[in-house]
């Protein structure tokens, strides 16, 4: 099938705009300005063609939740994320038994291929090789020491884009040196001070997972993880940018001192997104849900109710610089998980991952590898 998107405003793989026509043909992007006959025409005057967004760490949605581990929580994730301009995720798994995990990896795999809306690329384990000090709302029973073997086994059903450790509980990196070879491997829910990050950093882990929150931070004499992090030249950091998790201050802070090329937009939503305030489950615990913030009852903050879209536009009211923000949502996260030589930008022979917005930042249609899914 070929489709021409006529007179819309394009931002290209250099995520500048021009003024032109889109072509699509056989789920791929085939050019700009490159007209192909017989081609279904859409008009788009008035319109901006962005890549679709890629959520790398989302636990559920719209009421559905990874760790379901069922079929029908995937797919209704992978038709809501649409709905939000995501063209494609990582599922995100909580720290859990291994047969639990084993199930939810089961389940996951059967879907992939098969998915409605969104596509998965791959799992993002968050846990269980965590620190019981920074476990966040992850369940304390759970939590365990790297296990590479597990691991593989895992990674073995269904594979693995992101696996989060502590690095303090890695002894001598092995887990993140050996994990490294076969996915992302991120630091997350961690007690480490800034060497022993470093240390990780230079073994391994090229990742850190929602950056300040589960984390040491920064002062003065103890740089912490987050300090590690800006130090690094290299390793990129999620942030939830809701404006609830990190302050906007800091969050400026942080874009600015990483860059455009290393910040990488996640939602970290839980099922209560796109749901009323209520109770809900996450990883075996009760969720309270009070004007769109989720807490456990003891108040740690646990995961959030938002989506990477209305993020992406709560940057723009920060401040943050359009094209920025644009690839912390797109490219950044797409290269995080070695995605990015398929989807991330508008770039000839990628998959035809496309948001397409008013002058308003209103979602007017999304397409997933070419078909029409909004």
């Amino acid at each position: 099938m070929k489709m021409i998107f006529k007179n819309a405003e394009i931002l290209n793989e250099n995520f500048e705009f021009v003024k032109g026509n889109l072509t699509v043909e056989n789920q791929k992007i085939a050019g700009i300005n490159c007209e192909k006959e017989d081609s279904e025409i859409i008009d788009c005057t008035g319109l901006k063609i962005l890549p679709g967004f890629i959520d790398i760490h989302i636990h559920g949605t719209a009421g559905a939740d990874v760790c379901d581990a069922e079929t029908e929580s995937i797919q209704k994730m992978s038709q809501n994320l649409c709905c939000h301009g995501v063209t494609s995720f990582c599922p995100t798994t909580m720290t859990l038994p291994a047969e639990e995990l084993t199930k939810i990896f089961s389940v996951v795999a059967d879907v992939k291929g098969k998915e409605n809306g969104a596509y998965i690329h791959g799992i993002n384990m968050e846990g269980p090789y965590i620190s019981l000090a920074k476990k966040g709302a992850q369940k304390a029973e759970y939590v365990r020491k790297p296990d590479i073997d597990e691991f593989r086994n895992l990674n073995a059903i269904c594979p693995v884009s992101l696996v989060d450790i502590a690095p303090e509980e890695d002894e001598d990196n092995l887990f993140a040196k050996e994990a490294s070879e076969i996915c992302t491997v991120s630091a997350a829910h961690t007690s480490a001070d800034g060497e022993t990050a470093k240390r990780a950093f230079e073994n391994g882990i090229t990742h850190a997972t929602h950056l300040f929150n589960a984390m040491t931070g920064i002062s003065a004499r103890v740089p912490g993880v987050a300090g590690a992090v800006f130090d690094s030249d290299s390793v990129r950091a999620e942030i939830i940018c809701d404006g609830f998790h990190v302050n906007p201050i800091t969050l400026r802070m942080a874009f600015k001192i990483l860059g455009e090329d290393r910040t990488i937009v996640i939602s970290d939503s839980m099922k209560a997104a796109d749901c009323p305030d209520g109770e809900y489950m996450l990883g075996g615990q009760t969720v309270y849900v009070r004007d769109g913030k989720a807490l456990l009852a003891d108040g740690t903050i646990a995961a959030s109710t938002s989506n990477i879209f209305d993020e992406f536009k709560n940057l723009l009211s920060f401040g943050i610089d359009f094209k920025h923000a644009v690839k912390s949502c797109t490219i950044n996260p797409a290269k995080a998980i070695g995605k990015d030589k398929t989807t991330g930008s508008i770039k000839k022979d990628k998959f035809a991952d496309l948001l397409i917005i008013d002058e308003n930042y209103n979602i007017k249609s999304v397409y997933v590898r070419g078909k029409k899914v909004i």
